[in-house]
């Protein structure tokens, strides 16, 4: 039984037949595509159910790929590339990518954020009230936070950015994706004020504060269940 169909996007020949074998005998379909044209295409007449992206394709530069792609698909994105600026990374994760992977990397961690990807975007579709991991309980619709089930007193904004953050569980979150959702669009650069509140959280959660993590230079994630 096929975990699902997976879209690679890349131009690199040694690259396929690494990802191909790997990905096949993990229990994937592969769709291949060498062009960026050829997997826009694909993206829109095949359906995948995750796509594996890299950056430096010859006719379009993946960051284009990525938000032409988004326009029409909810797809989950992971971003393959040899770019280790964190620009680029903030630029596809704010474009939408749900991860991204330094080339190189291994099949173990490729396989371990493909599944994080696949979970996430299911846990989105159900659309969960609650979000529970460790002693942390966030329940979404009653606006309640508990740790060891004991009610964690928080304010709006602080209810409201651990919101987002229990939205997407595992996933990083950008510094400008967090700023624009909970404070908008005037506020983008507003980092340390980010910072503060982050802290704030962390203060206030007590023992389950380690599950709010740092991607340095990037944003935060919220530890997966």
């Amino acid at each position: 039984m096929s975990l699902g169909r997976v879209l690679v996007i890349d131009d690199e020949a040694q690259m396929h037949r690494f990802l191909k074998p790997a990905l096949e005998s993990a229990g994937y379909e592969v769709e291949r595509a060498d062009t960026a044209a050829q997997g826009l295409r694909l993206a829109g007449g095949r359906a995948p159910d995750a796509v594996l992206l890299d950056l430096g394709l010859p006719d379009m530069d993946g960051q284009e790929v990525l938000q032409r792609l988004r326009a029409f698909s909810e797809v989950p994105v992971l971003v393959l590339s040899a770019r280790d600026r964190e620009a680029e990374k903030i630029a596809a994760l704010d474009g939408g990518a749900d991860d991204y992977l330094e080339k190189p990397f291994s099949v173990g961690e490729l396989l371990a954020r493909l599944r994080a990807c696949l979970r996430r975007r299911l846990a989105q579709q159900g659309s969960p009230p609650v979000y529970s991991v460790g002693t942390l309980s966030v329940d979404l619709l009653k606006h309640e936070v508990r740790v060891a089930d004991a009610p964690v007193a928080l304010s709006r904004r602080e209810f409201d950015l651990l919101a987002m953050l229990a939205r997407n569980p595992g996933r990083v979150m950008t510094h400008r994706q967090l700023l624009t959702g909970v404070w908008g669009p005037a506020h983008v650069e507003d980092v340390q004020y980010l910072r503060v509140y982050i802290g704030q959280l962390r203060q206030k959660l007590a023992d389950a504060a380690d599950l709010i993590m740092t991607e340095p230079g990037i944003g935060y994630r919220l530890k997966e269940g």
